[in-house]
């Protein structure tokens, strides 16, 4: 049956809504180029290290089966305005080798090293990996990290045309620098987000006796939370914004509505995600999901995940340009348009790309409720039930009357 659903371009494009088909459509793309057990191709320098047996880890090269200028593959910051199967397309053409290590291990062995050398590229390299076999399974595909495509155990590899980035390397040969005051200042040096994500994974970052390889999916959430940390040590201290604005965005089949309003720090992302999306496959209805945090921070990990600290991220880029700090709320609403997880930097650039918009402004937080009520599908009067800081700022205005 999919032998025959590839054959005609009409069938192809139609399908290209089902995340079934998607998947298996550019693996078999994939897969069609490679040869042998051998891929030699430029590599956007990505990798991947994932969880599953903690300490001991797969780590592994990201490897295209063709040459030229893949930095974009490794890139999310560059990705806005590209389709999910634009993404899926080109995420799909890396293909992982996977080497079993100890994460307390990155500067033991040959492939250790050559992780490590391929987190400290400036750019694209030549990569040769030999693979015990043939790659031949699933497109991985997770909310946090983005896709990539089939892998297989990997049995030696080999670098060419490695150029450092400067400042990733003095990073690394700083080893009485604390991981956290590294990924600030790699970040205040204007390294992106994900080349420090990929330096933290790979173990280049923190003082000597304590680096280690870190997952992938740990890593990113890990910058997320220490950069907007840093950021919000400075915001707390900053006055209070001076109106109410609310800032909307649509994209990949994503409604975003962030509301900002004067106060103290405070902070919640609320995600609805509808019937056949990722977080709600087999449901009827929508479900509603809420990670909240006070002035004084968190104490536990979101119940959200990993987009809740890249939302915030992106909020406090904006409060501390403008040097004030407020009460924000974002509502997302996840369509079924979103056909499966292209991974967290969704969050994190779309909240970045909705900030870049220009905002309305309110004088009553009812006034900008109502707004926001015809930006989004879900009641609002849903949202404000399943929200702990819009009722305490409803009520608290009630009281005020």
């Amino acid at each position: 049956m999919f032998g025959n659903s590839v054959r005609s371009t009409g069938s192809v494009y139609k399908n290209m809504k089902d995340p079934v088909f998607l998947k298996r459509y550019y693996k078999f793309k994939t897969v069609e180029l490679i040869k042998n057990n051998e891929i030699y191709g430029s590599s956007p320098t990505d990798l991947f290290v994932g969880r599953i047996g903690y300490p001991d880890v797969y780590i592994g090269p990201l490897v295209p089966p063709s040459l030229g200028d893949t930095s974009i593959m490794a890139t999310p910051e560059r990705w806005i305005g590209k389709t999910i199967p634009e993404i899926v397309q080109m995420r799909s053409m890396l293909i992982r080798g996977m080497y079993r290590t100890k994460v307390k291990n990155p500067d033991n062995g040959k492939i250790e090293e050559m992780i490590k050398e391929m987190a400290l590229s400036e750019k694209f390299a030549t990569v040769d990996i030999k693979l015990k076999h043939r790659p031949n399974n699933e497109i991985r595909m997770d909310e946090n990290g983005q896709p990539f495509g089939p892998s297989a155990p990997l049995s030696d590899m080999h670098l060419y045309n490695i150029k450092a980035n400067s400042k990733i390397e003095d990073a690394y040969l700083d080893t009485d620098l604390g991981a956290n005051r590294a990924i600030i200042e790699l970040y205040e040096k204007g390294v992106e987000v994900s080349k420090i994500q990929k330096a933290l994974s790979a173990g280049i970052l923190g003082r000597k006796n304590n680096r280690r390889f870190v997952p992938t999916r740990w890593s990113i959430t890990a910058t997320d939370d220490t950069i907007s940390k840093d950021k919000l040590s400075r915001i707390k201290e900053m006055d209070k914004l001076d109106s109410i604005r609310i800032y909307e965005h649509n994209a990949l089949d994503n409604r975003w509505v962030i509301i900002f309003i004067p106060g103290t720090w405070e902070y919640e992302s609320m995600e609805a995600w509808y019937p056949n999306t990722t977080w709600n496959e087999s449901g009827t209805e929508v479900e509603i999901g809420a990670s909240y945090e006070s002035f004084d921070g968190r104490k536990t990990y979101a119940e959200i995940g990993g987009c809740y600290y890249a939302a915030r991220l992106a909020v406090s880029e904006l409060l501390e340009k403008e040097k004030k700090q407020g009460k924000v709320i974002i509502l997302r609403e996840v369509h079924s348009g979103y056909i499966m997880p292209v991974g967290v930097w969704n969050v994190r650039e779309y909240v970045r790309e909705t900030l870049r918009g220009t905002p309305t402004y309110y004088a009553k937080v009812s006034d900008a409720l109502l707004y926001a009520s015809k930006k989004l599908e879900v009641p609002m009067n849903i949202w404000i039930r399943k929200s702990n800081l819009l009722k305490r700022i409803l009520y608290q205005k009630l009281l005020s009357l």
